[in-house]
């Protein structure tokens, strides 16, 4: 495991500029800088997870709040009501591109299926 900086962190110290649109004291909700969707928010925990696949039974509390603040944010944002899709890419082979934990939530659209 990297003892790299990422760059989810360093958007939580503040050290690079996010259009956040959700913060609490365990997470931070910011726009996709390369939306996927109209609507392409993430959503992350403060503290770094590396993937789901490595999150430990201690993160479960942080793992919920996540879930449950994607439903906050979509209804807070508008989406809730037509739909919007969460996802959570683990690993290389599942799409992972920066190794800290987090939901990308897509709307706006109608999105397909199989995703990809």
């Amino acid at each position: 495991m990297s003892t790299e900086t990422t760059l989810f962190e360093k958007i939580i110290a503040r050290e690079i500029p996010a259009d956040i649109v959700y913060e609490d004291d365990l997470s931070l909700c910011f726009r996709d800088v390369s939306p996927q969707a109209p609507i392409h928010l993430l959503l992350i925990p403060k503290k770094p997870i590396t993937r789901i696949a490595l999150a430990e039974s201690g993160d479960q509390a942080l793992l919920g709040h996540l879930m449950l603040k994607a439903g906050e944010i979509a209804r807070q944002e508008g989406y809730a009501e037509d739909g919007f899709r969460i996802i959570i890419n683990n690993g290389r082979h599942g799409g992972e591109a920066v190794p800290h934990l987090h939901l990308h939530l897509l709307a706006g659209r109608q999105l397909q299926w199989p995703p990809g």
